[in-house]
């Protein structure tokens, strides 16, 4: 008699919810998820997830952080690992260790840090051939 009766609202997709840390609440330990996060509290410990992490302007981290975008807009103390693009707003305060693929700097924040860039390297300029290549290319047409 039910068995044509699906119950879809039962299932829900995790890795398309945010988590949100909230202002006033302190974590220290690490968290790992599959969604992303929005923190404005504080969190002294590791965040680890395959999304985006968004620090309001109340938010704290302190510890590292690895994840494929972040956007910040309060603190950040530790090391940042992201795959994608670190994103300061303004109000941004990040210090300690960064490794992006993309930058994007908001005049007004404060990036106080040894920074790394990964991914694709672009040559500029060049035609894309390497420094050796061009002047081996040099040579060979003044000798001609």
């Amino acid at each position: 008699m039910f068995s044509g009766i699906k119950k879809e609202h039962m299932a829900t997709d995790t890795g398309t919810q945010q988590n949100t840390i909230a202002k006033g609440s302190t974590i220290t330990g690490d968290i790992v998820s599959d969604g992303d996060f929005r923190i404005e509290g504080t969190i002294q410990g590791n965040v680890k997830t395959p999304g985006k992490v968004v620090i309001g302007r109340t938010g704290i981290i302190k510890g590292t952080l690895t994840s494929a975008n972040a956007d910040i807009e309060g603190k950040f103390s530790g090391k940042l690992i992201l795959t994608d693009t670190l994103s300061l707003k303004s109000t941004a305060y990040v210090e300690g260790e960064v490794e992006v693929a993309k930058l994007a700097v908001e005049p007004g924040a404060t990036f106080n840090a040894t920074c790394a860039m990964k991914g694709a390297i672009k040559e500029l300029g060049n035609g894309g051939q390497r420094p050796q290549q061009q002047q081996q290319e040099r040579k060979e047409g003044q000798s001609a």
